[in-house]
């Protein structure tokens, strides 16, 4: 049994989406295949997308009782108490052999979370689909093998062995992942096409999570077209999204492939999206992925600082950036950005040069992005280069030893100030407009997203400069906050007001309808 389990988002990192790569939710459906593929019976418990409760969750377990039970373990910024507590007790019932937690979480957590749980019998270290089949089949026959690959367990109360299992170099060898009902309601039918990145990037735990040196790794062209066939004949799907981090890889290679992809793509009559890297969006590329359904881009950008760039090691320059914005609106998409504005190194020069960048390149008019870019810092998880470096120079704040994400110091307090007064008011705004920016509530009102919108730039940059002149008290940070947060209330009251009353049957608004045709 391969268990989603349930996830709560909690309202201080309501817009805080690092916790695990998009790459992370077909996990589950590749190792359902592989070991179908290897001839054991699989059930996958949606906890999350059917929205089980632990109860409903324990159920399935007790009618299953399954002999290995496999869990997606998702950090959800705080230690999940109340799911191992479940687990423990589920355990001591007896309802199955083995237990083991697989994911970008216990990757990197497993010694803890060994060593802290005596009831987990082990943790998958990387890709899961083979060392969980292993491991089945070893269930199956206890004498048939030894040692594990990439399956870490304990020694002892203070010692756990484990050993890395090489990364699968050959994608198209893996059959086409498990999908479940729950999955195919999602807005678009995930698809993976690729493994890994060639960057190097000190915030991202992508190829650590595949261990030092793996790279980028695709599929072929050929595969993925054989996949998304199987899908629009079987389910009628034509939304698609690739959940690379990468899609493009490295150099004339990654574009070659790319166009390859294309021309295969083209006449399925698909819509899609992906993600990539500012160095690798290429005009002739992508107006060919254009012609053949590309209509959402997701580029990480990240800054408008050469010198924070360099910091982060992202490979790439703000000329880079730039090209890469102009070329994608030129054909028509509008960039869905990455962005960190907020880093450990921050000055406000480096917060005002981004500002400045953002502004230049009319990044700041859509307030879900403008929302995001002026408040986002940079997240600190377990695996990171820049977790690593951060931990060496002692500037760590581990509250609890078995923490997954870490705190640490801004060399500057007045960006410290700067950040932790943007994350409130952003975070009032995510909680109060998610149904519109979630999609959940149909009815959006351009004109309060635009208010509030102008509302959030006026705080963000009045408060820059009231900093960079040193004419801010750092004891009003609280009221600063308060008024803001009363301001655009009031407006989104107001616009709630004029929505009511325009829909009223009585008013002349209401006469203003197409006629049905």
């Amino acid at each position: 049994m391969l268990l989603e389990h349930p996830r709560n988002i909690s309202p201080e990192h309501c817009n805080d989406i690092a916790n695990t790569p998009l790459s992370s939710c077909l996990l589950t459906g590749y190792s359902a295949s592989c070991l179908e593929a290897a001839g054991h019976e699989v059930d996958v418990v949606e906890g999350y997308l059917d929205n089980l409760n632990h109860q409903a969750m324990a159920a399935r377990l007790r009618t299953g009782r399954p002999d290995l039970v496999a869990v997606h373990l998702v950090y959800q910024w705080k230690i999940d108490h109340a799911l191992f507590s479940l687990l423990a007790g589920l355990k001591k019932e007896g309802l199955w052999t083995h237990l083991t937690f697989y994911g970008y979480y216990p990757t990197f957590a497993y010694e803890e979370l060994l060593l802290t749980h005596t009831w987990l019998d082990s943790v998958v270290v990387g890709e899961p689909e083979v060392t969980l089949t292993d491991l089945a089949q070893s269930l199956a026959d206890p004498d048939g093998g030894g040692e594990i690959l990439g399956l870490a367990r304990r020694k002892n109360a203070r010692d756990v062995l484990h050993s890395r299992r090489p990364p699968r170099k050959d994608l198209d060898s893996l059959p086409f992942p498990l999908r479940t009902e729950a999955t195919f309601r999602l807005p678009e039918v995930n698809v993976q096409g690729s493994r890994g990145c060639y960057g190097r990037c000190t915030f991202c735990y992508v190829n650590p999570f595949y261990g030092s040196g793996t790279g980028w790794r695709a599929r072929s062209p050929e595969n993925i077209a054989a996949e998304i066939d199987r899908i629009v004949t079987e389910r009628g799907a034509r939304r698609f999204y690739f959940v690379d981090p990468n899609f493009f890889g490295p150099g004339d290679f990654g574009q070659a492939r790319a166009l390859r992809l294309a021309t295969l793509l083209k006449p399925k009559n698909i819509r899609f999206g992906l993600e990539g890297r500012v160095n690798d969006i290429r005009e002739e590329t992508i107006e060919v992925l254009v012609e053949a359904g590309l209509r959402s881009i997701l580029v990480g950008l990240e800054s408008g600082s050469d010198h924070a760039l360099k910091r982060m090691r992202k490979m790439t320059t703000v000329e880079q950036n730039e090209r890469a914005i102009a070329i994608l609106r030129r054909h028509g998409l509008k960039p869905n950005i990455g962005f960190i504005m907020f880093e450990p190194s921050s000055s406000l020069a480096d917060v005002r040069t981004n500002l400045t960048f953002l502004e230049r390149n009319n990044l700041l008019g859509n307030l879900a992005i403008t929302s995001n870019v002026l408040y986002h810092h940079q997240i600190i998880l377990k695996g990171t280069p820049c977790y690593r470096e951060l931990l060496r120079q002692g500037r760590l704040d581990l509250a609890d030893p078995a923490a997954y994400e870490a705190g640490t110091t801004f060399d500057d307090p007045q960006v410290a100030l700067l950040a932790a007064v943007m994350r409130r008011i952003t975070n009032h705004i995510f909680q109060r407009m998610s149904g519109v920016f979630s999609g959940r509530n149909p009815v959006s009102s351009g004109a309060l997203e635009d208010t509030l919108n102008g509302m959030l730039l006026h705080r963000f940059t009045s408060l820059l400069q009231a900093l960079e002149n040193h004419s801010f008290d750092p004891a009003a940070a609280d009221e600063y906050v308060e008024a803001t947060t009363r301001e655009m209330d009031a407006a989104s009251d107001d616009c709630a007001r004029m929505t009511a009353r325009a829909t009223r049957p009585n008013h002349p608004q209401s006469l203003r309808r197409t006629p049905a045709k």
